[in-house]
């Protein structure tokens, strides 16, 4: 993870990276040994980095041609010394081969990260969507005024 004033921002960069080159390493090295993640997709949580790589490999794997672009907005964040956390809102927009979009959804992330061995690592990462009451079902394109 690059080493930018803001660490919060240096990992959703790196996060973006390795997402569009589907680069399992670079995701992985984002991520501290012990992270413990709150992921919307299918699985309550995850613990370890080992079981993190494992999904961005399976999720990766699953793209084929497909890439993913991740861009994110309303990104604040805080740092000190050791510690530092933010949150945003992430856009990932899937495209084909030859660069047509498919398809898109918005979702919220929060992280915390530490300073492990010199370097800033993700420690916990959630991430969600509101809840539609009457549906029950999660909304995963925000609206243009917020």
């Amino acid at each position: 993870m690059s080493e930018t004033h803001d660490p919060f921002l240096a990992a959703l960069d790196g996060y973006a990276a390795a997402v569009a080159a589907k680069d399992v390493d670079a995701f992985a090295a984002l991520y501290a040994e012990d992270v413990h993640v709150f992921d919307m997709w299918g699985r309550w949580e995850l613990r370890g980095l080992a079981a993190w790589r494992a999904m961005a490999q399976e999720w990766f794997g699953s793209l084929g041609t497909e890439t993913v672009a991740v861009t994110y907005a309303q990104a604040q964040s805080q740092a000190g010394a050791e510690l530092a956390y933010g949150h945003a809102v992430l856009t990932y927009a899937a495209h084909a081969a030859d660069g047509t979009r498919l398809r898109s959804l918005d979702n919220r992330i929060s992280l915390a990260l530490a300073r492990r061995d010199g370097a800033w690592k993700i420690v916990h990462e959630h991430t969600s969507a509101p809840v539609d009451h009457a549906s029950g079902k999660a909304m995963l394109k925000r609206d243009a005024a917020e």
